[in-house]
């Protein structure tokens, strides 16, 4: 029992600090983009069930692999959040709420953003790529997937997923991801999962990226400290003696700092005129002259 706490508090520990944090401070507050994200998600699927809203949400939020390519990426932002026809809307809200929601505290808003699009644009970029090769290749796709209506948070919610496993060292729940979205694709060769293994792709780019980018920035806060230290070894201490400063206790014989002048120094030196050295180096005494006798 102890090996398993040690290991979810090796594995999540950070993760889960970081999140307990927040919602105990904040709370709801911490999670406005992803409480937005679940609000559109089930406008979209309240409106797209009405006789009437099926055609706007189509022209805005529909994406197809036939479509022309700008289109494509003018509907890529809003079809993030049009739940999937074929699929339950409780699961995409499920999805939003919780992976969003921690990729928003653990990230901030702006990353959590750019992963979600980079992963969704991937898997619209696989799609095509896929149907041109055909569905010889390994990465290929049948021209029937063109028709395919790709819409749903599925490709960010698994770009978000290895990116925030990756930022705070959860390095088996990594693992775990990827590979389960290979299987997915082992078991059931489809689009979906094709576009998913893309959107692990885009991420491992972008992790490529950020980890260059760190070193660059240690390599800067590097160096200035390295020159800083080689220009102040000369003015560190023990280097007055060296420079000949004449700091105590660094002086040399014959200097004149407190403690170092040694005794009978004044008398050598002929012009000092105190007690007990005039006799021996008095100018008097080494002219010859008669002493004056009163």
């Amino acid at each position: 029992m102890n090996r398993v706490g040690a290991f979810a508090r090796r594995e999540w520990g950070p993760l889960y600090a970081t999140l307990r944090k927040a919602l105990v401070t904040k709370k709801w507050r911490a999670l406005p983009m992803t409480l937005g994200a679940v609000c559109l998600t089930a406008l979209f699927q309240l409106i797209q069930n009405q006789s009437w809203g099926f055609g706007p949400v189509r022209g805005i939020g529909f994406v197809k692999a036939e479509d022309p390519l700008w289109v494509a990426l003018l509907r890529t932002p809003l079809s993030l959040f049009v739940p999937a026809l074929d699929l339950p809307v409780w699961g995409a809200l499920a999805q939003i709420l919780l992976v969003f929601g921690i990729a928003e505290i653990a990230l901030g808003r702006y990353r959590t953003l750019v992963i979600a699009y980079a992963s969704t644009l991937a898997g619209t970029t696989c799609a095509r790529i896929g149907i041109s090769l055909g569905p010889d290749g390994v990465f290929g796709l049948p021209a029937s997937d063109a028709l395919i209506v790709d819409t749903g948070p599925s490709a960010a919610v698994v770009g978000l997923a290895v990116f925030v496993c990756w930022r705070y060292r959860a390095r088996l729940t990594m693992s775990l991801v990827i590979a389960s979205m290979i299987v997915e694709v082992l078991v059931k060769n489809n689009l979906a999962g094709k576009e998913h293994l893309a959107a692990i792709a885009a991420v491992m780019v972008v992790i490529g990226l950020s980890t260059l980018r760190r070193r660059r920035r240690l390599r800067h806060r590097r160096q200035p400290s390295r020159e800083a230290g080689r220009s102040g070894g000369a003015s560190g201490p023990g280097a007055s003696g060296r420079s000949g400063a004449s700091g105590p206790g660094t002086s040399r014989p014959g200097a004149s700092g407190p403690g170092t002048s040694r005794p009978g120094a004044s008398g050598r030196s002929g012009g000092a005129s105190g007690p007990g050295t005039s006799g021996r180096s008095g100018t008097s005494g080494r002219s010859g002259a008669p002493p004056i006798r009163s």
